[in-house]
């Protein structure tokens, strides 16, 4: 059945990207979507104190909104990663603003965090069942972004299962400045202030998403922040505004760039973030994940899990149960008994 799920995902490209999109998510709501076999136990992992049956998670973007968490994870995901969701609701920037660059099975969004608002994504989020993350991040024309962080961590606490704190899309201006040092100091103390006066405080993942274009210097400008403030772990990465060379009529578009052009860098960058941290951060692996060998890279340069999302577009919900078997044969192939020993043997 899998292979008639893929067929149809690939029919929506017909339709603009953002409608096939919006086709997809109406198909999952209406029970059309795949359903996975059972978990390998070789995949399980921990995600900074919280156990998941599959290190394979659906990244944000996908779920802006929390509603298809139950059947992405049905169709076979360990975790599902919802939002970005900001305080209130936001229409995003003008459309076009999705492009789907099949030469180079990439895309290049700029969609400006379009989302429905944290009282309608907690409405949703109250009826999960599993592993589900929120991503959290600040409205556009906020006057003090940090509070929106601090407003979503509240009002979804006891709701998702962990949260990332989004501080890397390329398409709200000015969001990358949160991670310089005085900022990042600023949002996580702020963040960590308001977590550790919540009931079940440290109980509750926290994750920090970066951007794979950082400057010498500031990794572990990030990794020392985070391990201060008592984060789990970080995310590597978001996607870029670098343009390797694409074929794609889109590649000059404004956005940032996901899928196969960024799996290098965003693991060159995850490498690094395993070095400056070792042991004292979960590190999960995102950017450019199509295959089980681009999971299996992710998890050798450092990561517990990994994250995927433009590859569905290109490969169809099936790709993820295609994904596990090959990364359980790998990691046996190798001699690792699970998936945070192949991690910590660099």
């Amino acid at each position: 059945m899998s292979g008639l799920h893929d067929a149809a995902a690939r029919a929506l490209h017909v339709l603009d990207p953002e409608d096939a999109h919006r086709m997809a998510l109406l198909g999952l709501r209406a029970g059309l979507g795949p359903v996975g076999g059972a978990d390998d136990p070789i995949l399980a992992t921990d995600l900074g104190g919280l156990a998941v049956g599959n290190c394979v998670g659906l990244a944000p973007g996908f779920d802006k909104d929390a509603q298809v968490f139950a059947p992405m994870l049905r169709a076979g995901f360990g975790f599902v990663e919802c939002g970005t969701v900001t305080p209130q609701p936001q229409v995003g920037n003008p459309r076009p603003r999705l492009f789907r660059l099949t030469e180079d099975r990439a895309v290049i969004n700029r969609m400006g965090f379009n989302n429905r608002g944290l009282d309608a994504f907690a409405a949703r989020l109250a009826q999960r069942r599993g592993p589900v993350g929120a991503n959290i991040g600040a409205n556009k024309d906020a006057e003090d972004r940090i509070g929106d962080y601090v407003t979503g961590l509240t009002r979804l606490w006891c709701l998702a299962s962990y949260f990332t704190i989004n501080i890397s899309s390329p398409n709200t201006p000015g969001l990358r400045a949160l991670q310089t040092k005085a900022a990042l100091e600023e949002l996580l103390g702020r963040l960590a202030e308001r977590r550790d006066a919540l009931p079940a405080a440290g109980k509750v993942p926290m994750f920090l998403k970066v951007a794979p274009d950082l400057e010498d210097g500031e990794v572990e400008t990030i990794v020392e922040t985070s391990v201060a403030q008592g984060l789990a772990g970080i995310v590597v990465s978001n996607t870029t505004v670098t343009r390797p060379a694409l074929a794609s009529r889109f590649a000059g578009e404004a956005g940032g760039l996901s899928g196969a052009p960024l799996c290098e860098l965003s693991t060159r960058m995850l490498a690094a973030f395993a070095q400056a941290a070792g042991d004292r951060l979960t590190l999960v692996g995102a950017g450019g994940v199509a295959s089980g060998a681009d999971a299996y890279a992710k998890i050798r340069a450092g990561a517990r899990a990994v994250q995927l999302y433009s590859a569905l577009v290109f490969e169809g919900p099936g790709l993820v149960e295609r994904i596990k078997r090959d990364l359980a044969q790998r990691l046996r192939a190798d001699g690792f008994q699970s998936v945070a020993e192949a991690a910590c043997a660099r």
